[in-house]
């Protein structure tokens, strides 16, 4: 099969298209043909910090078709239709077929796309447990989400709108049109205007990108406010994790988000694309030979939504 490989020897271009040897599944394994795998920062980070996976192929938010299935695999029969989260299980997603667990995947509806399905997972559970499970977020709360145009601001709009939040959304200006059809009620182009300068008070901050000082943050929160920090700087989550303590001596907290795969969080989110009422925003694809200049592209930072590689088609 082809796979998009880690070879440092390569340089500049690190990642390289070669034929490997597919994979077979195990007992309690599925084969997947994938269909789709979109890009993530823990793609482009690991990499940056030497954490290669055993494989060396990188990839983990995949949509693919079963393929075949170990003796032991209950949940999924050849020709299902699934997605799911491969990181905590070695990676794999650059490559037109992966072996996995089954406890990685969920069920894709026929109605969503696979490109659809791929970019929900990482993306998707970050904005959903940094609003649900850390924030704590209730319906007429004021929410500031940072850096809203991006994949997991994108989801965190839309899903504070689900719960029934007031949302503010903090994004640049090539993404103010599209976060303001993904239902935020503000919407601040960082260029133009700054909300610290605001005399709003925010029930909830999601800090998704940027690099504002927490002291900032605070000075946005009510009383009793929550941030959550999901991303962003080196420094400001490092700052959250060694001072956060301090910020939270009175009422207001704040918390760093490592967010966690969850099957169940997966259902939860298919169903709302599924339903129409969380739409994932796709910024561009690329074929699977051009995975190195995807994974250029998305490092960059500046992509409005996810960006989705292209397998098997």
């Amino acid at each position: 099969m082809k796979a998009v490989v880690y070879d440092k020897s390569n340089s500049p271009d690190v990642l390289v298209l070669r034929e490997v040897d597919k994979p077979v599944p195990t007992s309690d394994q599925v084969l997947i043909k994938i269909m789709a795998v979109s890009v993530n920062a823990a793609d482009y980070r690991s990499m940056r910090m030497g954490m290669i996976p055993k494989n060396k192929i990188f990839g983990a938010d995949v949509a693919g078709i079963v393929e075949a299935v170990g003796a032991e695999v209950k949940k999924f029969k050849i020709g299902d239709e699934v997605f799911g989260d491969l990181a905590g299980f070695g990676f794999g997603g650059f490559a037109e077929y992966v072996a996995v667990t089954e406890k990685a995947l969920a069920q894709k509806p026929a109605v969503v796309t696979f490109e659809s399905a791929s970019s929900v997972p990482m993306a998707g559970i970050t904005a959903l447990q940094g609003l649900r499970n850390l924030g704590k977020i209730q319906s007429g709360q004021k929410i500031l989400i940072v850096g809203a145009g991006g994949g997991v601001g994108n989801f965190a709009v839309q899903l504070a709108k689900y719960f029934g939040a007031q949302v503010t959304a903090l994004c640049g200006p090539k993404n103010v049109d599209t976060v303001k059809s993904l239902g935020a009620d503000r919407v601040i182009d960082y260029t133009n205007s700054d909300f610290k300068a605001e005399n709003y008070k925010y029930d909830l901050i999601l800090a998704v990108n940027g690099s504002y000082k927490l002291s900032e943050y605070r000075r946005a929160s009510n009383p009793k406010g929550i941030l959550v920090m999901a991303g962003g700087a080196l420094s400001q989550i490092f700052g959250v994790m060694a001072f956060g303590w301090l910020y939270s001596l009175g009422s207001q907290k704040m918390v760093t988000l490592t967010a966690k795969a969850s099957t169940e969080d997966l259902v939860f989110l298919i169903k709302l694309v599924e339903n129409g009422k969380l739409s994932p925003v796709i910024d561009r694809t690329y074929p699977l030979a051009e995975t190195a200049e995807a994974m250029k592209y998305a490092a960059r930072g500046h992509s409005l939504g996810k960006v989705v590689i292209t397998v098997n088609n």
